[in-house]
């Protein structure tokens, strides 16, 4: 491994920042390998789920499609509560590697490496080529980036254009900058505006006032090109919300596209008085604690930030705060730190989801990167001035090593013994299978489903067990011993680092495998599969009617899968619910929607039907169908139903 002594080229840097650290072509390879086994080769498997993926790929599908640019749809039903850009770009890479799971998530994975390497390159220029290493490191082994990205949500893309934005307003405030930064800076709000509404502008105004007013940048507020910088803005982004409204009017309730996206979906959502009122919101203990399991491994070395920040503070003594900020450096963590407080604190105010803070994990990553860092420079100065700091540094250092230590210990030694416990219980392919007994459905936080990973399931989770406990039994400790050293070497510093973000990427790993194992409970794409199989050996017309009964969500991947032209979309069956209530009221789509009793009234006439049932619904559609129903398929408590024998002989599956 090599080094480099190579600074920011920015006034000088305070002894703590002076970081030497791995060259930068060294660096950038190893993120690009740990990017490739993370997050790149997970594109393939498990192919797209249930729920928030599956409706998200329609949407994308449908834009592909029907070449409308403006009125999202899933499945023709109106879907007004998105903005477009993530399905534009979804839209393309379907357009370039065809309509399956590899062109759905590479954009997610993609975004997932621009934001490391931004990260990268922000931490380097204000910390030094250490702390950028592991700001780009902690992005990508981070377990709620990898976890959040597992989906098509627009939070990681939101994150990388809100990280850009302020990355671009700090380099526009500097004497001589050039005026793209600012250009960049608005483009990126613009875009991000797209992406997940109104709320990004939010994040950047309420980082950016206080953050000039704290730096004293007021006086230099005619670099942020502000009049230009808006008509930008609004070039970018005010077409489509303009084109949608004209283009979306007299839904539900005589309500057009401007009350339901402006209103709805951003005022109503953040006081929870949503319609419909589908969304949870975390206890307050579990929102803020779970931020330590997001951030994790890296949220170890927290009190070891928070001491650092505790030690240089300049409460009180406004003057001085300003006369320190006169480098990169310090105007870097005034930034991050009051936007990542910001964001965290804005949805702990509104209705949320785990996952609606992801964009506070780059800031929060780099400034936990730049402590690191920090520190290891202090534990290895022989500066007579830095003795005192360098004891106190390093027993923080070691409570953090301790502490993962101890939590590998554990989490290996109970991984160990539901190996034990499980090894004379078979290994099932279907894991879904084991735990059809419970109500998924009625779920309605985003990791919900962990609290089915019950013991009979265990057995089937053998190889992903194995793997985690190897990398807790023998990452943590390694990367304690090189810590621990008498004296340590920048080489011991940097490889312990490392040795931390390979155990959590081990991890990871098998995360993912454990997540593929889950696919038959999660996706709906071997329904599709039996269907078109079916449709391929004569067994079915092409022409039948295909049903999903209940909200789409519970099976939004089989129409996906499925790939009927659009004019032969899939029928809901009592599903006027969720995300498909406001654009059942078009009359385009009314026609898409059954109520029960037509369905009984329509079963068994006129061209076939197959009915999709999730297993929230398999007593109502017994209650319904009786003994007039044929199983085509089933599985995790799921089944597919026929109304009549098919056509020709077929073995099912």
């Amino acid at each position: 491994m090599t080094f480099t002594t190579a600074e920011p080229a920015h006034p000088p840097l305070p002894l703590s920042y002076r970081l030497c650290g791995p060259n930068r072509s060294y660096a950038i390879g190893l993120l690009l390998c740990l990017w490739g086994i993370l997050f790149f080769a997970a594109l393939f498997s498990p192919p797209v789920l249930d729920d928030a993926d599956g409706t998200h790929a329609n949407a994308a599908r449908q834009v592909l499609l029907s070449g409308d640019l403006v009125t999202l749809r899933v499945n023709n039903v109106r879907y007004l509560e998105k903005a477009p850009l993530p399905y534009w770009i979804a839209a393309a890479s379907m357009r370039i590697f065809g309509i399956n799971t590899f062109a759905v998530h590479l954009p997610q994975s993609i975004a997932v490496l621009l934001l490391a390497l931004l990260a990268f390159h922000w931490a380097g220029e204000a910390f030094g080529p250490r702390a950028a290493l592991y700001a780009g490191l902690a992005i990508l082994t981070s377990a709620g980036v990898f976890l959040f990205t597992r989906v098509f949500i627009p939070d990681v893309l939101l994150s990388l254009l809100l990280a850009l934005s302020l990355y671009c307003l700090l380099k526009s405030l500097e004497r001589g900058a050039r005026p793209g930064y600012s250009y960049a800076m608005w483009t990126a709000l613009a875009l991000a505006v797209l992406t997940k509404g109104l709320v990004a502008i939010v994040f950047l105004l309420g980082a950016a006032i206080p953050y000039l007013v704290l730096a004293d940048e007021f006086r230099n507020w005619r670099r942020l090109r502000i009049f230009s910088g808006i008509a930008l803005f609004l070039a970018i982004a005010a077409p489509w919300h303009i084109l949608a409204g004209l283009r979306n009017t007299h839904g539900m309730d005589g309500h057009g596209f401007f009350w339901f996206y402006f209103i709805n979906e951003h005022v109503l959502r953040f006081l929870g008085r949503r319609i419909p009122r589908d969304y949870n919101k975390l206890p307050g203990y579990l929102y803020w604690s779970l931020h330590l399991v997001w951030l994790f491994p890296w949220s170890l070395f927290l009190p070891l930030a928070i001491a650092s920040a505790w030690r240089r503070r300049t409460w009180g003594r406004i003057h001085d705060l300003r006369d320190s900020l006169d480098s990169f450096a310090p105007r870097t963590t005034l930034l991050l730190a009051i936007f990542s407080a910001l964001v965290v604190v804005f949805f702990s105010l509104s209705t949320n989801q785990e996952y609606y803070t992801f964009p506070a994990y780059l800031p929060l990553l780099v400034l936990l990167a730049a402590s690191l860092a920090r520190a290891e420079v202090k534990v290895q100065s022989r500066a007579p001035d830095l003795v005192e700091q360098a004891h106190l540094t390093r027993r923080w250092l070691t409570f953090a090593h301790a502490s993962f230590t101890l939590l590998g210990f554990l989490i290996a030694a109970a991984l160990a013994w539901g190996l034990w416990l499980s090894r004379s219980l078979p290994s099932l392919p279907n894991v879904g299978d084991l735990l059809a007994h419970r109500g998924v459905g009625d779920y309605t936080l985003s990791m919900s489903s962990l609290f089915d990973l019950t013991g009979p399931s265990f057995a089937a989770l053998r190889l992903p067990a194995l793997l985690a406990l190897a990398a807790f039994a023998i990452g943590p400790a390694v990367a304690w011993g090189f810590r621990s050293r008498r004296l340590p070497s920048a080489n011991h510093h940097v490889a312990s680092t490392i040795t931390v973000a390979f155990t959590s990427a081990v991890f990871l790993i098998a995360a993912h495998i454990a997540f593929a194992r889950f696919a038959p409970m999660l996706s709906s794409h071997d329904f599709a599969h039996t269907i078109k199989r079916l449709e391929a050996s004569g067994s079915v017309s092409p022409n039948s009617t295909v049903l999903l009964y209940g909200d789409q969500s519970y099976g939004s991947s089989m129409p996906f899968y499925l790939d009927h032209p659009l004019s032969h979309p899939v029928r809901l069956v009592d599903g006027r619910s969720s995300s498909m209530l406001f654009g059942s009221y078009f009359p385009d789509s009314q026609s898409l929607f059954l109520t029960p009793q037509q369905l009984v009234a329509q079963w068994g006439t006129g061209p076939r039907k197959i009915l999709f049932v999730p297993l929230e619904y398999r007593d109502d559609v017994d209650r319904l169908l009786g003994a007039r129903q044929i199983v085509l398929a089933e599985t995790a408590g799921k089944a597919l139903v026929t109304d009549r024998p098919l056509d020709s002989p077929a073995r099912l599956p």
